[in-house]
């Protein structure tokens, strides 16, 4: 017991981490404003259509600023960065629910059949969105401590299906964008890439400032 209490005192010392608050109340004011859209009948004269995109965009925002975590240590070493990684990619999940919440309820109101043969067979950017779906809710039920020590090395190996779920997500906007707003999407794609390309070994250790 007195190990424990001497391992609480220095956080309580520590103060709460000012830097996570912000970045996490950052990440939500989308869903903030969509709030009060809401509270306020502001959504416009299509409201399913502005949830969608105000969701939609969300999620895939905060999904890559929550792979953008790693190379800012890694290669900048901006170690605060880590603290709000996982906190990024829970929200970028819950953007991800509501966004299909949007669908399921309000679009096609819990109409399962018009659902599977209107949407999932003949559309597939609704593919690309449920597969994405699906893997950001393993890796938000993994992200865990107890998680972490039950997977052991396996869990690295689990969670770098985030590059996954994230080119699947941005397949679902570039297959549903119209022609002259393709644009957007590629932007997201050239991001990830990017990210992605930063995870290479062999680049990594020629931009990290300690080589």
């Amino acid at each position: 017991m007195a190990h424990a209490a001497s391992q609480s005192r220095p956080r309580s010392r520590r103060g709460p981490d000012w830097f996570w608050w912000a970045v996490t109340a950052a990440a939500l004011l989308p869903f903030a404003l969509l709030g009060v859209q809401a509270w306020t009948g502001s959504l416009g004269v299509d409201p399913v259509n502005t949830v969608y995109n105000l969701s939609g965009r969300a999620a895939l925002v905060t999904l890559l600023l929550s792979l953008a975590c790693t190379p800012l240590n890694t290669i900048l070493g901006w170690r605060r960065a880590l603290s709000v990684r996982k906190a990024l990619g829970l929200i970028a999940f819950f953007y991800a629910v509501v966004h299909t919440a949007n669908f399921v309820g309000w679009d096609y109101a819990f109409d399962l059949g018009l659902m599977l043969n209107d949407a999932l067979l003949s559309k597939p950017y609704l593919l690309a969105g449920s597969l994405a779906l699906g893997i950001l809710g393993v890796l938000a039920l993994t992200s865990t401590r107890s998680w972490m020590r039950r997977l052991g090395r396996s869990w690295k190996r689990l969670h770098r299906l985030v590059y996954g779920a994230g080119a699947l997500a941005v397949l679902h906007f570039l297959w549903q964008a119209k022609v002259g707003e393709r644009w957007e999407p590629l932007v997201y794609a050239g991001l990830l890439a990017a990210l992605l390309a930063l995870r290479l070994p062999a680049l990594r250790r020629r931009l990290s400032p300690q080589q």
